[in-house]
């Protein structure tokens, strides 16, 4: 079967995208190892297909490298930024995803402004936290960021007794001056770092507010930059969460599986 592609990067984190609204493709998990291998495919951290969905503008439905689902932050940032340019939304966005619905709205210079899901309880593992931002996230505080050994000690985390038959996305973070802080990520269904995580920059800047952060929390990855704002409930519930920062088409083309 031949189809048209579109690869995206947010702050990094790349994606092939695919308008599958018609229904059309239906990708196995080893298709989708595939295509996403950086040698003999096209080379990205996951898979988006566009598809209909009764209850919103359109639905997201994404697959990290391995072929694993999940809820993607910066995927859906993208996501976005792509229903925007086939016309399905005017930049305003109501869609579908792994964790339920979600908003969304283009601004400026392909920024895209993503409502995240209400986080109502953060477990804390000792010193680090483990976080559910649609995709389970444990939250390390570091120094010396640029050097740490992300793979080595993430991969530790990632298949720990614990962690080990559901996996865990694990966060290495160091703060710094200005509310900002510096987050790598070392991502389950990738197994390797990524240039940046959306989910794992929020559940970072959450932690974060444990030390003193205040909304909105600025955010360095190695891909770019982000924001995340939030508001606190009552019993320490995080609500209005919101993740902020760039997506980009790269290229597009045609593949036949």
């Amino acid at each position: 079967m031949k189809f048209h592609f579109f690869k995206y990067q947010a702050t990094g984190n790349d994606f092939i995208l695919i308008d599958n609204r018609s229904g059309d493709l239906s990708c196995s998990r080893e298709q989708i190892e595939r295509l996403c291998d950086r040698r003999f495919g096209v080379g990205a951290d996951g898979l988006i297909l566009i598809e209909n969905d009764p209850s919103a503008s359109f639905g997201v439905n994404y697959y990290n490298s391995d072929g694993s689902q999940s809820l993607c932050g910066n995927g859906s940032r993208a996501a976005v930024h792509f229903a925007s340019y086939l016309g399905i939304t005017n930049g305003v966005a109501r869609f579908g995803a792994y964790d339920g619905v979600h908003d969304a709205e283009l601004l400026h210079s392909g920024v895209v402004r993503l409502r995240m899901n209400d986080v109502a309880s953060i477990d804390r593992i000792g010193e680090n936290y483990l976080i559910d931002t649609g995709s389970p996230h444990y939250v390390q505080f570091v120094t010396g960021i640029q050097d740490f050994p992300v793979v080595e000690q993430g991969r530790s985390i990632r298949y720990s007794e614990r962690f080990r038959e559901q996996g865990v996305n694990v966060n290495f973070v160091e703060l710094l001056e200005g509310n900002t802080i510096f987050v790598r990520t070392y991502e389950r269904g990738v197994e390797d770092e990524t240039l940046s995580c959306g989910t794992g920059v929020t559940a970072s800047a959450l932690a974060a507010s444990f030390s003193g952060f205040a909304s909105p929390v600025h955010v360095r990855t190695r891909g770019g930059e982000l924001q995340v704002e939030y508001k606190t409930g009552q019993s320490g519930i995080f609500r209005e969460i919101f993740l902020i920062g760039p997506a980009k088409m790269v290229f597009e083309g045609d593949l036949e599986l």
